[in-house]
């Protein structure tokens, strides 16, 4: 059976970082400023960081190689970079039914509890 949908734990994440990178994405061409790869077992998903004059694929769930791609604005890195560091659990969100639900969560914890 093919999953539609996964929700996995990610336990690493990679950063890189382009001076500018032009990449063909699904026959469309992005700008690619960073690239985030987060990994939870067998399941990954690739944030891709775009330069402001880039278009915005939609985000994409390939289901048989078990990855997900996600697109944002390089303005967001540093919010998102800051996620992965500060906060855990953090769950990745693949969705093959609904791929403009794909996601990253954090995990439940109570108002005002601070960091540290």
């Amino acid at each position: 059976m093919t999953e539609l949908a996964k929700v996995f734990e990610i336990k690493e994440y990679m950063v890189i970082w382009r001076q500018l990178e032009e990449q063909d994405f699904h026959g469309q061409t992005i700008r690619v400023r960073a690239l985030i790869r987060c990994t939870g077992g067998e399941y990954a998903m690739d944030v891709y960081f775009l330069d402001d004059d880039s278009p915005v694929p939609a985000p994409l769930y390939e289901i048989e190689q078990k990855k997900g791609f996600m697109f944002l604005s390089v303005r967001d890195l540093f919010a998102f970079v800051d996620i992965l560091r500060n906060e855990r659990p953090i769950y990745g969100h693949l969705r093959g039914d609904r791929p403009e639900w794909m996601s990253i969560t954090t995990g439940k914890e109570p108002v005002g509890e601070g960091e540290g």
